[in-house]
C-alpha cells in the first residue's frame, strides 16, 4: 500500500470517526474524499457506516506501555512544576518502584521517550524501596464505612499501622488481609490513600500504583546544560522576531559574562548547530546589541547574518 493510500484510508476513517462531534467539517472531507475516490456511493458521511473496531489489530502490550509513558511523564512534569525547575533545566535521574517484572519490561521499552519528554539523564529502576522511598497510608473512610460498617474504625487503626513492606504487597497484589479477632477483613487499593514522603535532595510523587523519585539536585554540569538550553531558547526566539529565515548562518557575538562564558564553551557545538551559528565570540562590550537573560543571569549579544 502507497503512502498516498494510507493516508487517503486515515483521512476518511478520521471523518467516519469525528462525524459526531464536528459534523459540518467531518461532512466536507468525507465528500472531497469520496470525489477523488469514488469508494462510496453514499453522498455524506452521516450515512456512511460506523468503522467497526479490529480487535486482533489492538496491542494491548503498547498501550499499556505508552499509558505508562504518559502517566510517568505526568508524575515528573508536575513535579518540576511543584519544585519550580523549567522543563529545558536537565536533572540527573528518575527513580521507579518496579512492582512486577512485566512492569520492568514495558518501562524499558518506553524508556528513552520518558527521558526526553521529562528531560532527564536515567531512569533506575527500585524493586525494593524500604529504606529509599517511605510511604504512609491512611483509610479512605467512605470506602471503608460502606463496606465494613461498625468494623471500619478497628480497620482504620491497622491500616494506620501498615508498615512499608505491607503497602509494598498491598500495592502489588492490590489486596491486603487483616486479621479482626476471629474475622477475615480483606481491603482493596480504592480502600485507601497512599502518599510518598520526599526525601533529602529528591521529590516524589505517585498516582494509584504509580510512584516515582526525581533527583531535584543541580549538579554544576547540569546547570551548564541547562542555561545552553536556555540560551537557545533565547536565540532562537530572536531569528524569528528579526524573520530570518530558517536556513539562514548566524555570527553570535556575547558579552563576556563568568558565569555563563563556561556553559557556551562547554556546550560550544550544541548551541551552534541548533542554531546555526558559524561561530560564537566573547566581546568585552557590544554597543548595539540585545539585553537577554538566562536563568536570572543578564548580558548583551548581537546576532549578524552570515553572508
Amino acid at each position: 500500500i502507497s503512502a498516498y493510500q494510507t493516508l487517503y484510508v486515515c483521512l476518511e476513517q478520521l471523518s467516519l470517526l469525528i462525524a459526531p462531534i464536528s459534523p459540518f467539517f467531518a461532512d466536507w472531507l468525507y465528500q472531497n474524499l469520496n470525489s477523488v475516490s469514488q469508494k462510496s456511493s453514499v453522498t455524506s458521511v452521516h450515512l456512511a457506516d460506523y468503522p467497526q473496531a479490529h480487535k486482533a489489530s489492538i496491542n494491548e502490550d503498547l498501550e499499556t506501555r505508552m499509558e505508562l509513558a504518559q502517566n510517568l511523564s505526568s508524575l515528573v512534569l508536575s513535579i518540576r512544576k511543584k519544585v519550580n525547575i523549567k522543563v529545558r533545566q536537565p536533572l540527573q535521574k528518575i527513580m521507579v518502584p518496579v512492582l512486577d517484572p512485566t512492569f520492568e519490561q514495558h518501562l524499558r521499552k518506553v524508556e528513552e521517550l520518558i527521558k526526553s519528554e521529562v528531560n532527564v539523564k536515567e531512569i533506575v529502576c527500585l524493586k525494593d524501596t524500604e529504606g529509599v522511598i517511605n510511604k504512609k497510608v491512611k483509610a479512605n473512610f467512605k470506602s471503608l464505612g460502606a463496606k465494613l460498617g461498625k468494623n471500619m474504625k478497628n480497620v482504620a487503626q491497622l491500616i494506620s499501622l501498615m508498615t512499608q513492606a505491607d503497602i509494598a504487597t498491598l500495592e502489588k497484589n492490590k489486596t491486603f488481609e487483616f486479621n479482626l479477632g476471629n474475622e477475615q477483613v480483606v481491603i482493596g487499593l480504592e480502600d485507601v490513600e497512599i502518599f510518598a514522603e520526599d526525601i533529602p535532595g529528591w521529590a516524589v510523587a505517585n498516582k494509584e500504583q504509580l510512584t516515582v523519585a526525581l533527583d531535584i539536585t543541580i549538579s554544576p554540569s547540569l546547570q551548564e546544560e541547562g542555561n545552553a538550553r536556555e540560551l537557545v531558547n533565547r536565540i532562537q526566539k530572536i531569528r524569528k522576531e528579526s524573520q530570518f529565515d530558517l536556513t539562514d548562518k548566524i555570527i553570535l557575538y556575547i558579552e563576556k559574562n563568568d558565569e555563563i562564558q563556561s556553559s557556551i564553551i562547554n556546550f560550544y557545538a550544541y548551541i551552534c548547530a541548533e542554531i546555526l551559528a558559524e561561530k560564537i565570540e566573547f566581546s568585552d562590550k557590544i554597543l548595539q546589541g540585545i539585553e537577554i537573560e538566562v536563568n536570572e543571569k543578564s548580558f548583551t549579544i548581537q546576532i549578524i547574518k552570515h553572508s
